[in-house]
């Protein structure tokens, strides 16, 4: 059975007004970061810096990440069909492994870039790097406030964290452009390029795991398996519980199914609201499948045994003898 859930219509406004504004939060990212990617690319190329030129790399994939994040975000709104009986939900965390499986592709290609121009040093042009690079800071802060103030869930989070990661690409080529600029000293820029590089690797992997999970069906890392469990053998008129499965169909929305053992049948719509509450308020868990199971005590009257009839397998009497 199905537990209900509470206030239905607010939870639908209230996740209708979330996705509208993540929406109009992306489309004014795209916009902005679109349009300066290919400046900043420019730049990079005639100013020799690989700071810049990987920048303008993040702000490419940051683009790439709002079309997905944006598509992910329409199907995702899509109602329940029989087709899809949960809905469209996992199209948004779907987006989101994609967009990480993308900035593991930047990382790789700026760390085997780097190591290149450490060993082959380019010329960069100091001034015109902090310049753009000033710039591009600025662009990314705007964008990066918009996605963390107006939009919601791990598809906007996956989409945020190309930001952020573009966010240090920045820093990382403004401060080599001063430095190669006071001091001429070239190898700041792919050294500072690795260090961006590592800080958006760890970011990275921790979303991949988290969309991973929910893509597995795993069990959310917030909710232990045990403590469910327990909580649920310990309702009174429980005896035991099995084939409990505890899923996320979504990165917001956790599911539950199980069989519950009962002491007497005529316990379980007590136990059923019992279950429910608790789940719901210790555990955030708001969709519950509990199937009961009780004991069965025989009919009254006479119980009539039954056994092999003679000459079946049980007849081990000799053959008779040939005359």
């Amino acid at each position: 059975m199905h537990a209900p859930h509470a206030a239905p219509d607010a939870h639908t406004h209230h996740r209708h007004s979330a996705a509208h504004a993540t929406r109009h939060a992306l489309w004014a990212a795209l916009l902005l970061t679109g349009a300066f990617a290919a400046i900043e690319a420019v730049a990079g190329f005639l100013a020799g810096s690989l700071a810049l030129i990987s920048d303008a790399g993040h702000m490419v994939t940051d683009s790439a990440s709002f079309v997905v994040a944006l598509i992910a975000a329409s199907v995702a709104s899509r109602p329940p069909s029989r087709r899809a009986s949960y809905g469209y939900a996992r199209a948004e965390v779907l987006a989101a492994f994609v967009n990480a499986l993308a900035m593991l592709a930047l990382v790789v290609w700026i760390a085997v870039e780097a190591v290149h121009r450490l060993l082959d040093p380019v010329p960069v042009a100091g001034p015109t790097v902090m310049v753009v690079a000033a710039v591009g800071l600025g662009v990314n802060l705007v964008v990066a406030w918009m996605l963390s103030h107006g939009a919601s869930g791990i598809n906007a989070r996956g989409a945020l964290l190309h930001v952020v990661g573009d966010l240090m690409g920045s820093v990382a080529a403004l401060v080599a452009g001063a430095v190669i600029y006071r001091t001429g000293w070239m190898p700041i820029d792919p050294i500072l390029s690795l260090v961006v590089a590592l800080l958006i690797l760890r970011s990275t992997l921790a979303l991949l795991k988290e969309s991973t999970g929910v893509l597995l069906e795993g069990v959310p890392r917030h909710v232990s398996y045990e403590a469910v469990g327990r909580a649920l053998a310990g309702i009174p008129g429980v005896t035991s519980v099995h084939d409990l499965h505890v899923w996320q169909m979504n990165a917001e929305r956790v599911a539950l199914s199980a069989h519950l053992m009962l002491t007497d049948g005529s316990d379980w719509p007590r136990v059923l609201a019992s279950a429910q509450r608790m789940l719901a308020h210790d555990f955030g868990i708001d969709h519950v499948t509990l199937q009961p199971a009780w004991p069965v005590p025989p009919p009254s009257g006479r119980v009539i045994p039954v056994a092999p009839a003679a000459g079946t397998a049980g007849d081990r009497s000799p053959p008779a003898n040939a005359p």
